[in-house]
């Protein structure tokens, strides 16, 4: 079984990247929908339990907050995948200016996840570490990031 988990601030593509890559695999277990820790307990037990594939579809800035989810998934036997959303908070910033709603993220809430961010690396114990971009327009480019912090393949 598999667990994905994003890592990026607000607005830099995790959402639709799952919606596009992920949507009829995986379950979603984001607190944008879930709206508290205890319903989103509940459902990460759920997968954990039935063996279900899921993305943690979260900011997950620190690697404090991504170790939860790293070793519940490890202990059921899951592959941890993990992918981290490159994003200036220039773009972020532009991004989230287009949505309404709930959806729309206070300015100081992408800065202050952008202020804590630490670029996850596989000696957290992620199986699989991918580096993503939005490229211009649409689409996205993706990269495997290698065992030294900070290195990930590029052509």
């Amino acid at each position: 079984m598999q667990a994905i988990i994003f890592c990026g601030i607000q607005a830099s593509g995790k959402s639709t990247f799952y919606k596009e890559l992920f949507f009829n695999t995986h379950v979603r277990i984001s607190l944008d929908l879930l709206r508290t820790r205890y319903r989103e307990n509940l459902f990460l037990q759920a997968c954990l339990k039935t063996q279900q594939r899921f993305v943690i579809d979260n900011t997950n800035p620190t690697a404090e907050e991504r170790r939860k989810y790293i070793e519940l998934a490890k202990a059921a036997r899951y592959e941890v995948t993990g992918y981290y959303f490159e994003t200036s908070v220039k773009e972020a910033l532009a991004r989230n200016s287009q949505r309404t709603g709930r959806f729309l993220v206070p300015d100081r809430g992408i800065y202050g996840t952008h202020k804590k961010l630490q670029i996850p690396t596989v000696a957290e114990g992620f199986d699989y570490l991918y580096l993503v971009r939005l490229k211009q327009g649409s689409g996205y480019e993706v990269y495997p990031i290698l065992s030294e912090p900070g290195s990930f393949w590029q052509p």
